[in-house]
């Protein structure tokens, strides 16, 4: 029960990688609430979390509503009294080359990553100091090696990995911490490719040293849960490559 009393909001909790933080969290005594879209899949997700026996809130939003992000942490709070933790995990884009890419698609990464992730750890910032908080958020291999038709997202996935270090700089005299993963895992994007694109879903497989994708829950989840507890109260400004070592940063 590493998480046992803390509070924790997670944005794109829904489904996929997530929904796999979530149970993770759940399962080690953490207070969930979490953030999605779809009103159906969320609805089922808590319902799933609650079954587990844990206390679990799914709060419905569009996190490109930046004047409704603030009541995203008031929400958890007003619920449950504090935040302990908060994961900015939600990501949305459009896949294009570099010449194709459009000031649209670089707006719709930006609006769906990189602003709620900034505008979430300003309105947590509070909360966090009396908490000793900790903010985990998520990048990509995307932006650290630059994959093709990712433009848009690699620029909003690097964003978010240089404000998580300026923000680990200045709050760490807080106790706060700030870290990122970067995985690669069975989402349902990656079921997506499997099915409709198994070329290429194959040639991702193959550039993996451990041969296979990481588990939503046991391997990214898990490695949420060392992030958020006190076994990494010294951990601070990192990308955690959770990826089955894909990219060996040097």
């Amino acid at each position: 029960m590493k998480l046992k009393g803390k509070v924790a909001l997670v944005t794109g909790g829904s489904s996929g990688i997530g929904r796999g933080i979530c149970h993770a969290f759940i399962k080690e005594g953490a207070t969930v609430v979490f953030v999605g879209l779809n009103e159906q899949k969320g609805r089922r997700t808590e319902q799933e979390l609650l079954d587990l026996g844990g206390q679990a809130l799914y709060i419905q939003a569009d996190l490109q509503d930046r004047k409704g992000l603030p009541s995203l942490i008031d929400k958890t709070v007003a619920a449950f009294g504090r935040l302990d933790v908060l994961v900015n995990n939600a990501h949305a884009t459009n896949n294009k080359t570099f010449e194709e890419t459009t000031e649209e698609d670089m707006d719709y990464s930006m609006n769906t990553g990189f602003w709620p992730t900034f505008i979430l750890m300003q309105e947590a910032l509070p909360h966090m100091k009396e908490t000793r908080g900790k903010i985990i958020n998520f990048v990509s291999g995307a932006g650290m090696i630059g994959l093709s038709k990712q433009s848009s997202y690699a620029a909003a996935k690097e964003a978010i990995r240089g404000i998580s270090r300026v923000a680990a700089n200045e709050w760490g005299r807080y106790g706060i911490t700030v870290n990122l993963i970067s995985p690669i895992a069975k989402s349902p994007g990656v079921e997506r490719m499997e099915e409709h694109q198994p070329n290429a879903y194959n040639k991702m497989i193959s550039l993996i040293p451990m041969g296979r994708l990481g588990d939503c829950e046991l391997d990214i989840g898990r490695s949420a849960v060392f992030l958020a507890s006190e076994d990494a109260d010294y951990i601070t400004g990192q990308t955690i490559m959770v990826d089955g070592g894909t990219i060996m940063v040097r």
